[in-house]
């Protein structure tokens, strides 16, 4: 079974860094799209950003746009989301995802496999 592990998440005040880790056991992960995504307390899971099979197209949300990038290294099974000039509204539990497909998407449902998570909380 393909497992997905997150790291990176922890406590940072307004204005600071964090580079969130998405490491997938399987032999397919350089073939599918990954994604991250983020659910806040009382609110539905968003879409933050996502990257195609070749780290090659990427896509992001109004909300992180130009404070967050996505990569990933194909080699190593891994993908990244660095966020910069982080803000409290990012507190939330952040979500990687295995697409469907090699293409990226913005749709949770386009994404069959998840993490567990890792907490970003963000004070002020």
């Amino acid at each position: 079974q393909v497992q997905r592990v997150e790291s990176g998440g922890g406590l940072v005040q307004a204005g600071g860094s964090l580079r969130l880790s998405c490491a997938a056991s399987g032999r397919t992960f350089s073939l599918h799209a990954m994604g991250w995504f983020r659910q806040a307390p009382g609110k539905e899971r968003e879409f933050v950003a996502t990257i195609n099979w070749t780290g090659g197209r990427t896509a992001y949300s109004d909300s992180v746009k130009g404070r967050s990038t996505i990569s990933r290294d194909n080699a190593k099974n891994t993908v990244y989301l660095q966020m910069n000039s982080l803000k409290p509204e990012d507190t939330a539990v952040y979500y990687c995802a295995e697409g469907l497909s090699a293409y990226g998407s913005r749709v949770p449902t386009d994404f069959g496999s998840w993490g567990q998570g890792t907490q970003v909380t963000v004070s002020s």
